[in-house]
């Protein structure tokens, strides 16, 4: 199927919210046809060695706010997980040719889940993040409800995207939060010396 390609410095996830500035005349006109067509568009990581081959569609939930200049605040939402196949630039915005894809390998088990939400949350708290709105099902897999909060780099998320197996995508979080949770621990340690000697006793 070919759908419009919205090229960002951002990692989309299904089901994850994406709010969106549009300002760009390009992308007033990518926004303008997907409201009429009802369709979605695809979200792609633009990095310095170029798009990304895999990325997410978006659909718009909802328009926040309309200017009198043309610009528009719109919120969006992940949808689902596609692979670029071709592209095609005959529009004033880009557009691809592209395959969604869905999980084919097994999902994670409950105790995998909740243990990942447990570092998940430590991670949040330890890193200054506000955690109060962030709520998770653990009847269902969580590796892309806690992905889209996760303070890690774009290779990293763009990595867990493009991984096709549930428990596989939760296993590799919880080896990076096994990884910089002892220097998120050390740091809280070492602040929390350095406040308790300022304190007059």
């Amino acid at each position: 199927m070919k759908i419009p390609l919205f090229p960002l410095d951002v990692v989309l996830f299904p089901g994850a919210p994406l709010p969106l500035h549009i300002f760009e005349e390009r992308y007033r006109d990518m926004v303008r046809d997907c409201l009429a067509r009802e369709m979605a568009f695809g979200v792609v990581c633009a990095g310095r060695e170029g798009l990304a081959v895999i990325g997410c569609t978006a659909r718009i939930a909802r328009i926040l706010n309309d200017y009198p200049d043309g610009r528009r605040d719109i919120l969006t939402e992940g949808i689902e997980r596609f692979e670029i196949q071709h592209l095609d630039d005959s529009l004033s915005y880009l557009q691809a040719d592209v395959r969604p894809f869905e999980d084919t390998g097994e999902e994670a088990s409950r105790a995998l889940r909740e243990e990942c939400i447990a570092l998940h949350f430590e991670v949040l708290e330890l890193a200054g993040a506000d955690v109060q709105h962030i709520g998770l099902d653990l009847n269902r897999p969580v590796s892309f409800q806690v992905a889209w909060s996760l303070p890690a780099d774009l290779s990293f998320k763009q990595e867990l995207l493009g991984i096709r197996s549930d428990r596989e995508r939760t296993e590799r979080l919880l080896q990076f939060y096994r990884l910089v949770l002892p220097k998120l621990r050390g740091g809280a340690q070492t602040r929390h010396r350095a406040e308790q000697n300022g304190h007059v006793m």
